[in-house]
């Protein structure tokens, strides 16, 4: 399959070969969580391992894999060349064998004579009117129409390179591998190129690219292994990533190295961090969120916590007490998040507050009503007030979702100065839910205490902490181990190591926290049989006391 695309480049472009001037996409990206046209991973076979599947699978004669359902692939709708365009994706060990360079090639082409078919122009209509592009018709830009059409120019491309390599007596592709390099440039230049088929396996929870070549995949037990090089340079990673943040008008990201960090989330749920230019090597972390309803019992399930932890939360939540999640990276302070929020009763009113979205409770049809906020970091000018034009971030969402008529209002994580207008939020009583990163729950009131700090000279130490502890109710604190196993794989263990609930306490410290469970930092967490009197009023939304004692006097024991 390695074939010189040098006959192709001379083809008339438009926005001079950069993908990024593609009009791709503005109107009708897909949502998070929600399916992703027809195209799904090969299942794998029951009786694999990850490690057997995971591992580089060549060619077979000359058919990738040697996998029939490659053999009989869909073929493209409206093509006039016949060449074939599966309609399922091929596990990434399919495409060990692609040429790469090619791929980027035929990217390219595909992306100028798309700019020609749907007009170079396109892109800045819709930017400045999204909803009149969708309405327009024809070939506008509409994503299915821009598929269907970049699926044609795949098809066309692919058969006219295929009939002048055979003409210098170049072997002939089969239709596996037609079929394969068709896909790959399809996702290279509509989904997530080289990293699709990973991005799309079940088994994958996160994806830790070092560099281009050092790719880590964590599986959803928790096992660590190495995944399949995503590029074939660090500039060439780069590229794609600037690529990903520009082709969407409805939400652009800047990648520059100027603006050298990256956050978006990706079709299907995922979120991608990346960061450039201020690290030896560029940086991915790819996290993927499996869209079911967790609950608490599964929590308990897992031995991430105990049946008496489970209990108190879920009777703090129905009693709308304010929750703060905190806990390291990857502790799993989201999941938990989503856990608690199946506690809320399903006729409530939620507004969800993110800088990316990966609660998705939206899509998990649990709540009649959830209003979904999403940050925009802006793109245009700075402004006299330093941010720039078209920004929207989540103290300004939280701003306006008090005029919603919400029940609840739900951070997906606490950053900044926004924890102020989440405190306004907090004192209303609503229940308010948030989560952040914090070593233990002491630290998590010092974190949340600069934070509001932040939000100007108007809010000193003393008034943060005033506010803080008399509308904060609980902090569960999170704790995360990677343990090396027998066999030299990695697997990470998570759980609740502590609950405290929080009052305000003596004028020096301004708090007085109660550790309802643990400290500890080897397993879930304990009930320490200690109680304030506020606890008790939680027995009239189901707190269950006698099975609170009764694990205390079982840890007791233990101890």
């Amino acid at each position: 399959m390695k074939n010189d695309p040098a006959e192709h480049t001379s083809i008339p472009a438009t926005g001079a070969g950069d993908p990024t001037a593609l009009p791709l996409f503005a109107s009708a990206s897909a949502r998070p969580g929600r399916a992703r046209g027809t195209f799904t991973m090969t299942p794998t076979p029951a009786t694999a391992s990850p490690a057997e599947t995971f591992a580089g699978r060549g060619t077979v004669d000359g058919h990738l894999n040697g996998h029939p359902h490659a053999a009989t692939p869909a073929t493209l709708a409206g093509n006039r060349s016949g060449v074939s365009v599966p309609a399922v994706v091929p596990g990434w060990g399919e495409q060990e064998g692609l040429d790469w360079g090619l791929v980027a090639a035929f990217r390219t082409m595909v992306a100028n004579r798309l700019t020609q078919a749907l007009g170079a122009n396109w892109r800045a209509r819709a930017a400045a009117d999204p909803s009149a592009a969708r309405r327009s018709g024809g070939g506008d830009g509409d994503r299915v129409e821009q598929e269907r059409v970049g699926r044609e120019i795949i098809a066309d491309l692919l058969r006219d390179h295929a009939a002048e390599s055979v003409a210098k007596g170049d072997p002939r592709w089969t239709p596996i591998q037609q079929a394969v390099l068709g896909q790959a440039v399809f996702d290279a230049v509509f989904r997530l190129g080289r990293l699709q088929p990973i991005v799309d396996d079940d088994r994958v929870e996160n994806i830790f690219i070092l560099g281009h070549r050092q790719v880590l995949l964590e599986l959803t037990d928790g096992t660590r292994i190495p995944g399949p090089p995503v590029a074939d340079s660090d500039e060439e990673l780069i590229d794609f990533l600037r690529f990903l943040a520009n082709r969407s008008e409805s939400n652009p990201r800047p990648f520059s190295e100027s603006t050298p960090r990256l956050h978006m989330k990706l079709d299907g749920g995922a979120r991608l961090a990346a960061t450039a230019w201020v690290v030896g090597r560029p940086t991915v972390v790819i996290r993927r969120h499996r869209l079911k309803v967790d609950t608490l019992e599964a929590w308990v399930d897992r031995g991430c916590m105990t049946p008496a932890c489970a209990n108190f939360l879920a009777a703090a939540v129905r009693a709308r007490w304010s929750v703060a999640v905190s806990g390291a990276m990857s502790a799993g302070k989201t999941t938990l998040m989503r856990a608690l929020c199946a506690q809320i009763p399903s006729d409530e009113a939620i507004g969800t507050f993110e800088t990316e979205y990966e609660l998705f409770l939206a899509e998990s049809g649990v709540h009649e009503i959830v209003i979904d906020w999403e940050a925009r970091p802006g793109v245009g000018e700075v402004r006299a007030d330093g941010r720039a034009a078209g920004a929207f971030d989540l103290a300004d969402a939280l701003m306006d979702s008090f005029r919603f008529a919400l029940s609840r209002q739900i951070v997906g994580e606490i950053r900044g100065p926004e924890v102020w207008t989440m405190i306004k939020a907090m004192e209303s009583g609503t229940g308010s839910l948030s989560t952040t990163h914090a070593a233990n729950a002491e630290a998590c009131i010092r974190k949340l205490v600069t934070c509001a700090m932040e939000a100007g000279s108007h809010v000193n130490r003393d008034l943060a902490l005033e506010k803080l502890s008399g509308c904060l109710e609980v902090i569960v604190q999170l704790s995360r181990q990677v343990v090396q196993l027998p066999d030299g794989t990695q697997q990470l263990r998570r759980w609740v190591s502590e609950v405290v609930v929080v009052e305000p306490g003596e004028r020096e410290k301004g708090y007085a926290l109660t550790h309802v469970f643990g400290p500890d930092s080897s397993g879930p967490a304990a009930a320490t049989g200690i109680i304030s009197e506020r606890c008790r009023t939680l027995a009239e939304h189901g707190f269950d006391q006698a099975l609170f004692h009764a694990e205390a006097d079982q840890a007791g024991v233990a101890r």
